[in-house]
C-alpha cells in the first residue's frame, strides 16, 4: 500500500517502471480526445469544480486513463471528498501513476499522470481516508469508466 512518503519520494526519484508505453504526436492525441480532453490531459488542465462527470458517480468498475485505456482506479477507492474531483484513496497498481513535484500557481503540490502516456491526471494530496491517507483528486475529462 502506497503512503505519502512514498508519493513524495516517487515524485523526487520517479515512480517505478510502467507496464507499457504509449506514445503519440501532438496531432495523434488532438484527433483522439475531445478539447477538454485534450486541454486537460495534454495541456495540464484543470476542469471546473462539480463538472465533471465522474464527481459524483458511484457505478462499480475501473476508472481507466482517457488516453491509453490503463486501468488507473478502482470505484472501491473512490470517495467523497467535497473538493468538486473525483476523489480516490490509491491506484489500483503502484507504476500506473507517475508523480512530479508542481510549483505552479504560487503552490507546492505533488502532480500525478498516467505512468503509461504521461496524461496529467490531477494531483494527490495527504488529507484522504485510512488507511493510505492519500487523496487522488482526479479530472473526470482524463477518466473513462469501464464497468
Amino acid at each position: 500500500m502506497i503512503d505519502w512518503k512514498q508519493v513524495n519520494q516517487y515524485a523526487v526519484n520517479g515512480a517505478p517502471e510502467p507496464p507499457r508505453r504509449v506514445e503519440k504526436s501532438e496531432q495523434e492525441w488532438k484527433e483522439q480526445l475531445s478539447e477538454e480532453q485534450f486541454q486537460v490531459t495534454r495541456k495540464k488542465g484543470t476542469e471546473q469544480p462539480f463538472s465533471g462527470e465522474y464527481c459524483e458517480a458511484h457505478q462499480p468498475g475501473l476508472y481507466a486513463c482517457i488516453c491509453c485505456g490503463t486501468e488507473l482506479f478502482d470505484s472501491t477507492e473512490k470517495f467523497e471528498s467535497g473538493s468538486g474531483w473525483p476523489s480516490f484513496s490509491e491506484p489500483v497498481e503502484e507504476n500506473v501513476i507517475r508523480y512530479e513535484e508542481d510549483r505552479s500557481h504560487g503552490m507546492h503540490r505533488i502532480e500525478v499522470l498516467c505512468n503509461v502516456c504521461d496524461a496529467h491526471l490531477g494531483h494527490v494530496f495527504p488529507d484522504g481516508p485510512k488507511p493510505t491517507g492519500l487523496r487522488y483528486c482526479i479530472n473526470s475529462a482524463s477518466l473513462q469508466l469501464v464497468e
